[in-house]
């Protein structure tokens, strides 16, 4: 045992970490699997692709086709991948329902925050924008300020969904996001809120302020540890 202990104290450095020397061709052979809690914890499940083409809204409802938005995952990840708006500088939003879409006014408390540098390399701020917010409305909630219908021109994001199925707590919400400014500039996104109701939340719903739009979003579910 001592001997082993010594070997394994040779291959670390002080900080504990395996030296590049002690990982070769003989120290790894012997491996034929890894455990699968390295593998299995966080993994994305994609439930369902829509692609947008000129679109006036998109929505994912439990139950229809294919889509899963209930119990079966705690945790939901929207991705937005391209997503080009039909009328220059506009934005994407989305609603909550708890009627399986027949109504998307779910009351909404929300922050946003907003970052931008143009490609002139003469403009850059990072602030606070009460203009995005929503406090206990029924508005739809903007993911973005504006994004240009230049060739070019679009958003992608990300939009996470914690347990909307509960019918204990609110349904937070946390989205971040990049564009293409229409004014030439690139821009984030952050927005996080809840949507303040304890009903299950079975259906999501996206569109442009106004206007049509093109792109492709995806729905994951993350695996529950």
């Amino acid at each position: 045992m001592g001997a082993i202990t010594r070997a394994l104290g040779n291959s670390l450095t002080t900080g504990g970490v395996v030296k590049s020397t002690a990982i070769n061709n003989t120290s790894v052979s012997g491996i034929t699997s890894l455990p699968g809690a390295v593998t299995g914890l966080g993994s994305l499940v994609l439930i369902k692709e829509i692609t947008a083409s000129s679109s006036a809204s998109i929505e994912f409802i439990n139950g229809t086709n294919g889509v899963v938005l209930d119990s079966t995952y705690d945790n939901y990840i929207f991705k937005f991948i391209d997503i080009d708006a039909v009328t220059d500088n506009n934005r994407l939003e989305f609603n909550f329902s708890i009627d399986g879409g027949s109504n998307y006014n779910v009351t909404k408390t929300t922050t946003f925050v907003e970052t931008y540098h143009n490609e002139a390399d003469t403009d850059t701020i990072l602030q606070y924008n009460a203009g995005g917010d929503l406090a206990q409305s029924t508005a739809f909630q903007r993911l973005m300020g504006n994004v240009g219908n230049g060739s070019d021109e679009s958003y992608s994001g990300t939009l996470q969904i914690f347990n909307p199925s509960s019918s204990t707590f609110v349904k937070h919400f946390i989205a971040d996001g990049n564009s293409y400014h229409g004014a030439d500039y690139s821009a984030r996104w952050l927005i996080a809120g809840y949507g303040n109701t304890t009903s299950a939340v079975n259906a999501i719903k996206f569109q442009m302020a106004s206007g049509n739009f093109d792109g492709i979003i995806k729905l994951y579910g993350v695996k529950k540890s």
